[in-house]
């Protein structure tokens, strides 16, 4: 509404407001002084009091209004917001909160100088408690009720336990081609925060982090269009933490897996009895299995940290040491595997020469 057109609104409201009011007070008056006011006098009143009261509204209205506009705003964004059950059962909540008040208003009232103010207050407070406990306590509330059944009931019977993913296996990418293997039931749930974390990333004004946030919502692009899997963007409201402490609240509120590359929140989930899929774990698992006295060709392209040694990569990525290979650096070159040693890191094969083993065999 325009400022203009609410000015006048405001104003005609005020002049009846005024009038009611003035008219309303000439009870009270005529009673305190002991006398009655002709009509003139009534009419005097009322045109006195629709003329303040329209001039207040006219020029005080319209900063309240609008700011009372933007409550109603953002009160109702907030409601949209949030998900049905933590609606209903506030409102349960706050219903309960309100009857408790009110049983104990009567009593309250009898308190000599603060019965007035109590009962007013006490609806208050056990109203406000009954809106936050309910809503953390909404799976029990409804279950009660028989309005809902948990989370963890409803996302089982859609497929199975769903797959929470975070903005480091997406920004990583490895995960759209593990669920296009199949590997991966059960839907897939992107948080609203995480979202969030990609688009400011992309957003940002260095750009390696730039090209991995763009690289990230290219990524999730392809899962939606591309995979046969349910997916969903959940938006659900986790007060003010961290993303890793949102992401394991949002696992144990949906009973869900998280899936990650992150060591960091691997070992929290691990502590705090949250189900974690490691894409790295994954990728370690599936490299082949090598042992010693085996065959391979591989190309070397750098020096070793020892003397004489050259390095080289197989096709996953697996590192391989080959003693005396420095002088074929460049070079494909047929090794014999002599030892293998798994660390944190990954998996490195040690080797030499497949001639210079044969040498030394002869």
């Amino acid at each position: 509404m325009r400022n203009g057109t609410l000015r006048h609104v405001l104003l005609l409201v005020g002049l009846a407001v005024g009038a009611a009011g003035a008219y309303a007070l000439l009870g009270p008056i005529s009673r305190f002084s002991g006398a009655d006011w002709p009509f003139p006098q009534v009419v005097s009143f009322m045109v006195f009091g629709a003329c303040v009261s329209a001039l207040i509204f006219y020029f005080v209205g319209p900063p309240v209004a609008r700011r009372i506009w933007h409550i109603i705003l953002w009160v109702e964004a907030r409601l949209n917001r949030a998900p049905t059950q933590d609606v209903v059962s506030g409102a349960l909540g706050l219903i309960l909160g309100l009857i408790i008040a009110n049983l104990l208003g009567s009593a309250l009232s009898r308190i000599p100088f603060l019965g007035s103010y109590l009962p007013a207050a006490s609806m208050l407070m056990f109203g406000y408690l009954g809106v936050v406990v309910a809503t953390k306590k909404k799976e029990d509330l409804l279950g009660l009720f028989g309005v809902f059944k948990p989370s963890r009931d409803k996302h089982d019977r859609i497929k199975g336990m769903p797959k929470i993913l975070d903005t480091s296996v997406i920004i990583d990418g490895r995960i759209a081609d593990v669920c296009m293997t199949g590997f991966v039931e059960g839907p897939l749930v992107i948080p609203g925060f995480v979202l969030d974390e990609l688009r400011h990333v992309a957003d940002s004004s260095d750009v390696l982090k730039r090209n991995r946030g763009r690289r990230g919502l290219d990524v999730l692009n392809r899962i939606q269009k591309e995979l046969e899997l349910d997916v969903q963007v959940v938006e659900k409201d986790l007060g003010n933490l961290e993303v890793d402490s949102k992401l394991v609240k949002l696992a144990r509120s949906l009973g869900g897996k998280i899936v990650t590359n992150d060591y960091n929140l691997n070992k929290v989930c691990e502590l705090q009895g949250i189900p974690v899929l490691n894409v790295n774990d994954l990728a370690n698992a599936v490299k082949p299995v090598v042992l010693p006295g085996e065959e391979m060709a591989v190309y070397l392209l750098k020096e070793g940290k020892e003397t004489g040694q050259g390095v080289g990569y197989l096709d996953d990525g697996t590192m391989i040491v080959v003693d005396g290979g420095k002088k074929h650096i460049g070079e494909t070159l047929g090794v014999l595997v002599t030892s293998v040693l798994q660390t944190t890191a990954g998996r490195m094969i040690f080797a030499k020469p497949k001639n210079y083993a044969e040498k030394a065999g002869a």
